[in-house]
């Protein structure tokens, strides 16, 4: 019954948004080296903000270090079928093999997963039990993209749970 629904598992190191983040700090925090503050002036002088260069290079060395930290960490998020209990379970910010948020529920007690599309960023995922509860650290980091495709393998394997597609 689980066999069409795979396992999923993100982790920093493999998020192209952590190598996007350093890539933009280190560009900030190069250009910040190369640029002398005191040729960060218009022709006629009147403009003038030698302190923003200093300003993009901390800001940069402060977004690459952060980015790089948080791949050293490498925490990671994901879903499976427990194929001994049966049970749906989902993590994030797990560091190593325990720890972070997890959650879990038999697929008999799940009532709806809903998709809420959204014009200018991702899309929101959220699963409800039966009572209508919206379960907690369930969203669209712990289930891969395209998320209406896992959601039609979640349905069929158990076709009580209604998969609603609002916007």
């Amino acid at each position: 019954m689980t066999g069409d629904l795979p396992s999923y598992r993100r982790s920093a190191r493999t998020d192209f948004r952590m190598w996007l983040l350093l890539a933009f700090g280190l560009v900030f925090f190069w250009a910040g080296s190369t640029i002398d503050p005191a040729d960060n002036c218009s022709e006629d002088g009147r403009e003038c903000a030698p302190w923003l260069v200093p300003l993009a290079q901390g800001l940069g060395a402060l977004v690459a270090v952060g980015a790089g930290l948080n791949m050293l960490a490498n925490p990671n998020r994901g879903s499976f079928v427990d194929s001994a209990t049966g049970e749906l379970v989902w993590w994030q910010g797990r560091i190593g093999a325990s720890g972070g948020d997890e959650g879990r529920i038999h697929p008999s007690r799940i009532g709806k997963l809903r998709i809420v599309r959204q014009d200018e960023s991702d899309d929101e995922v959220h699963l409800y039990d039966m009572e209508g509860n919206r379960l907690f650290w369930f969203d669209q980091e712990v289930i891969p993209w395209p998320y209406e495709r896992w959601a039609e393998k979640l349905a069929a394997a158990w076709p009580h749970i209604d998969v609603e597609i609002v916007g």
